[in-house]
């Protein structure tokens, strides 16, 4: 006799909040808030959806911007010059530029010729592995001003490791390699007062509005040994826990064999290696000196791409550029930049910052909750505004964020670096979404790492840097 047993259906947590909040959404815009315009409630229905479709992964992070960029445009939400400003944006030309170029560094083979020099010293071990990649990454951070070119020199390494050793695609192994590094070339440089766009927009902010700077060695002291070291050793402790894998025995074969089998083949790679290192070497050395010369990082890595796609001169045939740089990640990226303006052109990140202000203590009460409301504010505005947006919104209400809590104006602006790089969700920056293209691993592995990052960052990052703040006097 066959017993028929009832199943009851498993709740499923996601699918409950993703559908109240496109409901929320619906009936804000059925709906306008009576006392506010209603381009309003419609602005902020359109953020509501595209951030709930991006976060949750509801569609390809590209439909989602075409779907953000159409209501937009058909609501009149905002000028189309306005919406489409993140096209001729600087992060999206290096994010072009950043394809190209890692595509001529995997087409002449110079990734496996630089990770045949260092896979004896990193090879031994997988936590040896990881470990070395990210250490490198920081390093790299100091002397390059840009996350996406640090992705664009270390990811195409670093998955040539992973094939040494045998991690497949898809595999724990090479997850583990691509999210370390991917993290690892954005995060810990944010404790790197050049190295990240957000550093740079608060920098600049600061002058502007309150004449108040800050220098490279003050910045670094107070958010490098937290957000910088610490936060990388957490950054390990999570790839190598989250994504456990291990090397079994040290490959025969060299990264570079299946080129060396003719000495003329062997020539002819080391001509183009030759190129792409020309190339690089004087675009990272234009990159590093850019406060010298003032040319931005995005439009030295666009004339390297035009260097490297020209024929017979070049390392790329011209064909090649369709099938290197991923377009959907462009439009991705271009949305995300869009979405930011409309939070700002819309009055919704004003209405946040208000709403922040009342959530703040009183300066009457303990200067720690004051310091994790901000670090915490600052966190859940890149939320909504990507994280390049959140000292455009914040910045303005330093001073009133300042006389709500007692804290002192520079160090209101600074807890600000603590909130925006606590990244949730890959949407938020766009060089993690380039990171993760180049590797050819999901987004999803990447998510795996940055949620409980960021747990682990409010619980155990952000007491620890205000008890080290204390130490140096900012509070």
């Amino acid at each position: 006799m066959t017993r028929i047993t009832a199943v009851a259906p498993t709740l499923n947590f996601k699918s409950i909040a993703v559908s109240t909040t496109i409901a929320a959404a619906l009936y804000m815009m059925a709906f306008p808030l009576a006392s506010y315009p209603i381009s309003f409630s419609y602005s902020a229905a359109v953020i509501l959806i595209t951030l709930t479709c991006w976060s949750a992964s509801l569609l390809p992070p590209f439909l989602t911007g075409l779907m953000f960029f159409a209501l937009s445009i058909v609501l009149q939400l905002i000028e189309p010059n306005a919406l489409f400003s993140g096209f001729s944006s600087t992060a999206v030309w290096l994010i072009i530029s950043g394809f190209i170029i890692g595509s001529a560094i995997s087409t002449s083979a110079l990734d496996k010729k630089c990770a045949s020099f260092i896979a004896p010293h990193l090879t031994l071990s997988y936590p040896r592995l990881i470990s070395g990649l990210v250490f490198s990454a920081i390093i790299l951070g100091f002397i390059m001003p840009s996350s996406v070119g640090r992705a664009v020199v270390l990811i195409p390494v670093g998955m040539a490791l992973a094939e040494h050793v045998g991690f497949t695609q898809g595999s724990n192994g090479r997850k583990g390699v691509a999210t370390a590094l991917a993290i690892a070339c954005n995060m810990p440089s944010f404790a790197v007062l050049p190295a990240n766009i957000p550093n740079m927009i608060l920098v600049g902010s600061s002058e502007t509005l309150f004449n108040i700077h800050f220098g490279y060695m003050e910045y670094l002291l107070l958010h490098f040994p937290i957000l910088g070291i610490v936060k990388s050793l957490l950054i390990v402790y999570l790839v190598l826990k989250l994504f456990p894998a291990s090397i079994v025995e040290k490959p025969t074969k060299s990264l570079h064999s299946q080129d060396t089998n003719k000495s003329s083949d062997h020539i002819h790679i080391n001509i183009l290696q030759r190129k792409v290192v020309v190339i690089l070497g004087l675009t990272l050395l234009f990159w590093i000196t850019d406060s010298i010369h003032g040319v931005n990082p995005a439009w030295v890595g666009l004339i390297a791409t035009i260097v490297l796609l020209l024929p017979r001169w070049g390392v790329l045939e011209t064909k090649k550029f369709n099938s290197s740089v991923d377009f959907g990640t462009v439009v991705f990226v271009a949305a995300a930049l869009g979405l930011g303006t409309l939070v700002n052109v819309s009055g919704v990140g004003a209405f946040m910052g208000e709403a922040f202000t009342h959530l703040l203590p009183s300066a009457s009460e303990n200067s720690f909750f004051s310091f994790m409301s901000l670090s915490l504010i600052s966190t859940l505005t890149g939320l909504v505004t990507t994280v390049p947006g959140v000292p455009t919104v914040l910045s303005p209400m330093a001073t009133d964020f300042a006389q709500a809590t007692g804290l002192s104006l520079p160090a209101v602006l600074m807890t600000q670096v603590i909130g925006f790089s606590t990244v949730l969700f890959p949407y938020q920056v766009a060089p993690l979404v380039l990171a993760m293209q180049l590797s050819r691993e999901s987004l999803a592995s990447l998510v795996k790492i940055t949620i409980p990052l960021a747990i682990l960052t409010i619980v155990v990052l952000m007491p620890l840097d205000y008890l080290w703040w204390q130490l140096l006097g900012w509070i």
